[in-house]
């Protein structure tokens, strides 16, 4: 009897401590998420983070505080940035994985479904690269650009286009809107879902022609894939790879490794951005910083309204709705907003959020 009650006790005693040793994590956890720390400091407070109207204020609020004139590059705290991310990942290599690193035929699992897997086909295993397509590219200036309604009428579109590098985010559609934002496109990213919200699931004939005209306007761009995320968009991805080879697109593609997701969110956690998932804006500029010596950001902004109150659409080319503050949104755009305009503010990169002036 004694020997049941000892066991007994030892057990509460053992659940207590995980309870608590739980809430004090969480605390900390909480802790972690009010704040960015580093020389330029900037505090983040739950009110914040829960509501747009408070973090678009007008210029000169010291809860947003940015200005494109008299901007310098910070060339050290570039250099250090580039040289802390390198301790988590190369871009050089995690850009993509190349033609050796699989044969068709095999199975690997998801980076955010380890319980679902994917067989690696003929088609995908054919356009694989055989080295990465950044290997020992450097350039002097580069343009990560954005999808949000703040690029309309900004008149960015020359600036854009005058970087030595264009990286830009999920296909999005430009010779429309190429007085805001321009026509390179040196890297451009296609998440598998935008086959079936920009081109009706390959559904018809008309559809198919549509997506194969967007992909020989990029030439010899980079078509970066990330096919190996979460269970889904398979199918998207191999009805994209049979019209690339049908076609013979001149297109370079690129599939990010299986460690980079991890890596990025690694290097962000360390520097206390408690985020959940990186958005392709994030990813792409924490590659940047491997091949650009100067960055520029434009069409970042995850807020429903600009700094004067009107509405902002969340992307410039269609009229997608997004809840920037829910929880239940796979990332932290508002608080990845922030933590960039920290690096504006110290000089790491160029962040415009207004009109570009005329060249």
């Amino acid at each position: 009897m004694r020997s049941i009650r000892k066991r007994w006790t030892i057990c509460t005693i053992s659940l207590l401590l995980i309870f608590y040793k739980t809430k004090e994590i969480a605390r900390t956890e909480e802790h972690q998420e009010t704040q960015l720390i580093g020389d330029g400091e900037l505090c983040l407070s739950r009110s914040l983070v829960n509501s747009s109207d408070k973090i678009i204020r007008k210029a000169g609020s010291t809860i947003f505080q940015h200005s494109v004139q008299g901007w310098k590059i910070n060339s050290s705290l570039v250099l250090e940035i580039r040289k802390n991310i390198l301790r988590f990942l190369d871009a050089e290599r995690d850009v993509s994985v190349v033609k050796s690193s699989f044969k068709p035929g095999d199975v690997i699992h998801y980076v955010l479904d380890r319980r679902r897997t994917l067989n690696i086909s003929h088609d995908l295993h054919s356009l694989l690269p055989e080295v990465s397509p950044m290997k020992n590219r450097r350039f002097k200036t580069c343009a990560v650009v954005g999808n949000s309604g703040i690029l309309l009428d900004s008149g960015c579109g020359k600036e854009i286009d005058s970087h030595n590098f264009v990286i830009r985010c999920n296909l999005a559609p430009v010779v429309e809107f190429a007085a805001d934002v321009g026509t390179k496109s040196d890297f451009i990213t296609m998440n598998p879902s935008v086959v079936q919200r920009a081109f009706g699931g390959f559904r018809n004939e008309s559809d198919r022609e549509k997506f194969v005209h967007r992909l020989s306007m990029l030439n010899d761009s980079v078509l970066w894939i990330p096919a190996f995320m979460v269970k889904g968009g398979e199918k998207h991805v191999e009805w994209v790879n049979a019209l690339i080879l049908k076609n013979k697109l001149q297109v370079r593609t690129a599939y990010p490794s299986l460690r980079l997701i991890h890596a990025v969110r690694g290097y962000w956690l360390t520097n206390k951005v408690p985020i959940k998932r990186p958005s392709t804006g994030l990813l792409m500029y924490t590659l940047a910083t491997r091949f650009c010596d100067e960055i520029h950001l434009y069409g970042f902004w995850p807020f429903p309204k600009d700094l004067n109150g009107k509405a902002v659409k969340y992307h410039y080319y269609d009229d997608l709705k997004y809840r920037y503050f829910s929880n239940a949104s796979p990332h932290r755009m508002p608080l990845e907003f922030k933590t960039l305009n920290v690096l504006h503010n110290r000089g790491a990169l160029k962040l415009t959020t207004g009109k570009c002036m005329k060249q």
